[in-house]
C-alpha cells in the first residue's frame, strides 16, 4: 500500500474525531417519554454536561421530565462552516421541528466576543437583531421556533460584578443586545426573556467556573431553577 493510500483514512479518521468532539453536549438516552422541552445554545448552557450537572440536566432533575440538549460549546447565531456549522456550532441548526411545548436558548455571546472582539460591533449587533428588534438572526430563530408551534424562552448572560473576566469589554454589547432581545419577547406572543444580570451578588465568584467565563454549577443550578419557574407558570 502506498503512503498516498494511508492518508487518507488517517485524515478521514481525524475528521470524524474532531466533529465527534462538537456533538451536542447533552443527549440523553433513548427511551421512556419523548421529551418535550429542547435546550439550545452555547457554553453557558453546555457547560457540566460531562458531569450532569448542566442548566439542561438540572432544568430536567427540576421539572421532573426530560429535557433534550443540543446545546455546544463555542457555538454561534451566525457561522457560516457547513460541516461544523450542522453538527451544532450554529445554533439556528441546533433547532429541529419537534413535537417540542418549549425551546430553551441562548446565544449571541460568541458572535460579540469573537466576531467582532466586543469592539466597534454595531454591524454585527444588527446582524443578531436589529434596534426594533424586527429583523436578524435572533428574530429569524425565534419565528422558525414560534412557528413550529413552541414557546421559546430565551436566556441572558452571566455578568460578574466587582471583579475582572477575560470578556469585561463584552457587558456593555452585551447590555444592547439584550435589551433588543427583551423588546422581541415584549412585542412576540409565546416569547418569553429571563434575564440573570442579577444572578452574582457583587464580588461573588462562586456563580463562575475557573476561567471566570463560564458558569460553575451552582450558577447552572441557580440559572434553571429560574428557567424552570417561567416554564411553570406559562
Amino acid at each position: 500500500m502506498g503512503r498516498g493510500a494511508l492518508i487518507l483514512p488517517r485524515l478521514t479518521y481525524a475528521l470524524c474525531l474532531a466533529l465527534l468532539m462538537l456533538l451536542p453536549s447533552g443527549a440523553r438516552a433513548e427511551g421512556g417519554d419523548a421529551p418535550r422541552i429542547l435546550v439550545i445554545g452555547d457554553s453557558l448552557l453546555a457547560w457540566h454536561s460531562s458531569s450532569g450537572r448542566s442548566v439542561a440536566d438540572r432544568l430536567e432533575h427540576l421539572l421532573g421530565q426530560p429535557v433534550q440538549d443540543r446545546s455546544v460549546s463555542a457555538a454561534r447565531m451566525i457561522y457560516h462552516l457547513p460541516i461544523s456549522g450542522a453538527v451544532g456550532l450554529a445554533i439556528p441548526k441546533q433547532f429541529r421541528d419537534g413535537d417540542w411545548d418549549w425551546v430553551v436558548v441562548n446565544g449571541g455571546g460568541n458572535d460579540l466576543w469573537l466576531g467582532c472582539g466586543c469592539n466597534r460591533c454595531d454591524r454585527k449587533l444588527n446582524r443578531l437583531l436589529s434596534k426594533s428588534a424586527d429583523k436578524g438572526a435572533i428574530h429569524k430563530l425565534v419565528s422558525r421556533i414560534r412557528d413550529s408551534g413552541a414557546k421559546v424562552l430565551w436566556l441572558g448572560y452571566l455578568r460578574s460584578p466587582g471583579f475582572d473576566t477575560p470578556i469585561e469589554s463584552c457587558k456593555d454589547d452585551g447590555d444592547i443586545l439584550e435589551a433588543r432581545i427583551a423588546t422581541l419577547a415584549e412585542a412576540e406572543g409565546g416569547v418569553f426573556f429571563q434575564s440573570i444580570t442579577d444572578l452574582v451578588p457583587p464580588g461573588d465568584r462562586s456563580f463562575h467556573a475557573a476561567d471566570r467565563i463560564h458558569p460553575s454549577m451552582k450558577a447552572s443550578d441557580a440559572i434553571a431553577r429560574r428557567l424552570a419557574r417561567v416554564i411553570r407558570a406559562n
